[in-house]
């Protein structure tokens, strides 16, 4: 019975009793007498909390879907209501579920494209900045160089300061370079791609390290380029807002042929601030693989990004989502 001629039916049969009564026993006079204004009282309060049990009741799985379509998110996926209640209310969480399925499916589709494109744009842009600025600013060294051998003395420290700061530039576009396109990841792998990370963003105010754990599964080339765009993201998010000393990074193998990435620093946390787009941009990476993304305050405070991966599914997830 859906849960209008549950209420309709309720209603009448309080109304039908309640004229039955006003036409045999129960009568009203006037003016009203104490005795019938306790029994009308009595039948309004009779018929009241009913109403109010009835309604409790059944729109009670509706406010569970209202609650499950406030709180979905999806770069949280998985998250269903349950299929509780009258028909009509057990049909519209079963058509939410499947939307909810829908438009998962759809983002981690679009993200895939999206994340694809863009790192064909950061190939282009390193190459561009290796082959194009770098050569510009390497000429330019080159020059100054010659200048400074043959200038006089006088002008020859200010070529001098010019010559480092051409060298500090030409090194700064490299570093660039090297972060839109690791080529150290191509060439030499994920493990010595996450040290060499890890020791660029070690300077004076913070110390990273990389932790390898030996016996790692073997991971397709997609996979190894999602765990370091994390892992620099990770970084990155410390450098720049954790006021950390220490961070580290830790790759290990887990139960089930699976694979961790631990970004843990001692930062001051993430508290109750919002998550921005790079924690955002790192949850979209981690469904390309079928993994989930988890930013949690650390053990002895700070931030720990962790990321679970399966080896054996995670280049063919990767490819369809691509598709």
């Amino acid at each position: 019975m859906t849960l209008y001629w549950r209420i309709f039916l309720l209603n009448a049969v309080v109304l039908v009793v309640a004229v039955l009564l006003l036409l045999g026993p129960v009568t009203v006079s006037t003016p009203v007498g104490l005795g019938e204004a306790l029994l009308l009282i009595a039948g309004l309060v009779v018929m009241l909390t009913a109403n109010a049990i009835l309604l409790r009741v059944g729109l009670a799985p509706l406010a569970r879907l209202t609650g499950a379509m406030a709180t979905a998110d999806l770069l949280r996926p998985g998250n269903r209501a349950a299929v509780t209640g009258p028909s009509e209310i057990a049909e519209l969480t079963q058509s939410f579920n499947a939307m909810l399925a829908r438009l998962e499916a759809e983002r981690a589709r679009s993200s895939g494209r999206a994340l694809s494109a863009q790192e064909a744009e950061r190939q282009r842009l390193a190459r561009e900045l290796h082959d194009e600025v770098g050569q510009t600013l390497t000429a330019v060294l080159l020059q100054l160089k010659h200048a400074v051998d043959h200038a006089p003395p006088s002008v020859r420290p200010g070529l001098q300061q010019a010559q480092e700061t051409t060298r500090a530039g030409l090194e700064e576009i490299r570093r660039i370079a090297r972060r839109l396109r690791p080529g150290v990841l191509e060439e030499l792998g994920l493990h010595s791609a996450l040290r060499a990370l890890t020791t660029e963003f070690t300077n004076s105010r913070l110390s990273a390290t990389a932790h390898i754990t030996p016996g790692l599964p073997a991971l397709d080339p997609a996979t190894e380029l999602v765990l370091y765009r994390v892992a620099q993201e990770g970084l990155t998010n410390t450098a720049r807002h954790a006021h950390a000393t220490r961070v580290e990074v830790h790759l290990r193998p887990l139960p089930d042929g699976k694979v961790g990435l631990l970004v843990r620093d001692n930062g001051r946390g993430i508290g109750a601030a919002p998550e921005g787009a790079g924690i955002s941009g790192m949850r979209e990476r981690a469904l390309l693989i079928g993994a989930v993304l988890d930013v949690a305050p650390g053990p002895h405070g700070g931030t720990d990004v962790r990321l679970n991966v399966n080896s054996d599914t995670t280049g063919d997830r990767l490819q369809e989502s691509v598709r």
